[in-house]
């Protein structure tokens, strides 16, 4: 099957990419090879200890990597704004990956009372990247990347029931959270387009992947490790978010994810979105909830 892998990634010499949730699984396996490949890799991580030996791992594999540590809890938007005041001394940033998230947990609320899916998945990536696009501007052709998910097929936005007051499924609202980001990517494409921003946002997916997100799955410390036989690693997960940051391809507004059986595994390419993500009206009314909510104005006119 050809398409996009992480033999594909060109030299990244020079480069400063920020990896969100790069402590463990996907994350982990996206800094690894940043790292392999040139790249000074910022960390973003709750845990200093878990990062610190995710870089320790990093660093017995690649010899002399450059690797930092930021702190960052996206179930927080003052922990957001710390890790953005600590982010923009970078000399330069040319790529955020927006790799953090949660998957199906009970119900359970953000330090700002958000449903914890929408709050990390969702307004943690709005108020990151929002709160970063300036300094990502200041470099040209960086880039914004939005980890989504094949769960966003059965999405739909219920503006009526973000904060889960009148009811709460768990995977109903994961499968929002992950159709959120790829509105996410369509205004945000938009609006840096009508602005004349050289910064590119691009969407991607791991296919079905093992890794730490299958934590709230019933028996998903069994079912992991069989999913990797058959479906993708947390090392092919990362292949899509891996071509969104670097392939030199790559246009703004783009999507990519695994192109075997039903999008599930295998290299990356173009991936296929629902009707529902590419709703240009929903996604404009998304973008304002999200100002309203977070109180950060990323100050991109509507397109």
């Amino acid at each position: 099957m050809t398409g996009f892998t992480a033999a594909d990634v060109p030299s990244l010499e020079g480069k400063t990419v920020i990896v969100t949730g790069a402590n463990t699984g996907i994350g982990f396996e996206v800094a690894r090879v940043l790292a392999a490949r040139g790249s000074r890799v910022v960390l973003a991580c709750r845990s200093k200890a878990k990062a610190e030996e995710a870089m320790a791992r990093i660093g017995a594999e690649v010899a002399g990597a450059d690797l930092a540590f930021l702190p960052l809890d996206q179930a927080d938007l003052v922990s957001v704004r710390a890790a953005t005041e600590l982010a923009i001394k970078e000399p330069r940033i040319d790529a955020l990956i927006n790799n953090a998230g949660v998957m199906i947990p009970p119900l359970t609320r953000t330090a700002q009372g958000f449903e914890l899916q929408f709050g990390v998945n969702h307004l943690g990536t709005f108020a990151l990247t929002g709160l970063l696009l300036p300094k990502l501007a200041e470099t040209p052709g960086s880039r914004v990347v939005v980890t989504s998910s094949i769960a966003h097929k059965g999405g739909q936005i219920n503006f009526a029931n973000l904060d889960a007051a009148q009811g709460y499924n768990r995977g109903t609202f994961y499968q929002q959270s992950k159709l959120a980001n790829l509105l996410y990517v369509l205004e945000l494409d938009k609006r840096l387009r009508a602005s004349g921003s050289s910064v590119i946002a691009a969407g991607c997916h791991p296919g079905v992947a093992a890794s730490e997100l299958m934590r709230h799955v019933p028996l998903g410390g069994v079912i992991a490790p069989i999913m990797g036989l058959f479906l993708n690693s947390a090392a092919q997960g990362a292949w899509p978010a891996l071509q969104a940051a670097t392939d030199p391809a790559v246009v703004s507004g783009d999507y990519y994810g695994s192109q075997g059986f039903r999008e599930m595994r295998g290299p990356s390419g173009k991936a296929m979105r629902e009707p529902q993500a590419l709703d240009a009206d929903v996604a404009r009314r998304l973008w304002e909830v999200s100002v309203e909510l977070t109180g950060i104005d990323p100050g991109l006119p509507p397109a």
